[in-house]
């Protein structure tokens, strides 16, 4: 799952801190390959002119081809950059949005008055998830698919249910 939990001794403080990524299709080894015979299969038909004037006026297009390519791929592994952290205290629940070319996104609440909401069917997209708690309501993990967003509801209202227990105290 493009999401995780981080074990206590690394989360800096937090009792619990989750982060969540878009789910990557074509990883950077696979890049790799894709444009290797990208590149082969364009260069192939250039072959059968190699000696020609006829070479000169395709590489422009060839050149074109692979550098759009190129940087789309670029593009897209840009964009899917995002990072969700998820951090719980005792005392504070904090929710902090890496975009990649946008400003941080931070939001704060008491997690004993956060309430995650599934908007099911009805929301922008299936199973929409957000925080409540506070002036604002916050979306958190969109990019992940709807199998994922349940799992992630359950997880996350498990986690404020566990830090909203009451510790006992010794007498």
């Amino acid at each position: 799952m493009p999401y995780e939990w981080l074990p206590p001794s690394t989360t800096g403080g937090a009792q619990a801190e989750l982060h969540l990524w878009p789910y990557r299709s074509l990883p950077k080894k696979g890049f790799v390959t894709f444009f290797g015979v990208t590149f082969g299969m364009v260069s192939l038909p250039l072959l059968a002119v190699v000696g020609s004037p006829i070479l000169w006026g395709l590489l422009p297009f060839v050149a074109v081809v692979l550098g759009g390519a190129w940087w789309a791929l670029q593009r897209n592994y840009r964009d899917g950059s995002i990072l969700e952290e998820l951090r719980f205290w005792d005392d504070k629940l904090t929710l902090t949005r890496h975009n990649p070319r946008a400003p941080r996104q931070d939001w704060e609440a008491n997690p004993h008055w956060v309430r995650v909401h599934d908007y099911g069917q009805e929301g922008r997209i299936e199973h929409y998830l957000t925080l409540k708690g506070g002036p604002r309501e916050v979306e958190i993990g969109a990019f992940l698919s709807v199998d994922e967003r349940r799992a992630l509801l359950e997880e996350i209202t498990a986690k404020l249910n566990e830090i909203r227990r009451p510790v006992p105290q010794d007498r």
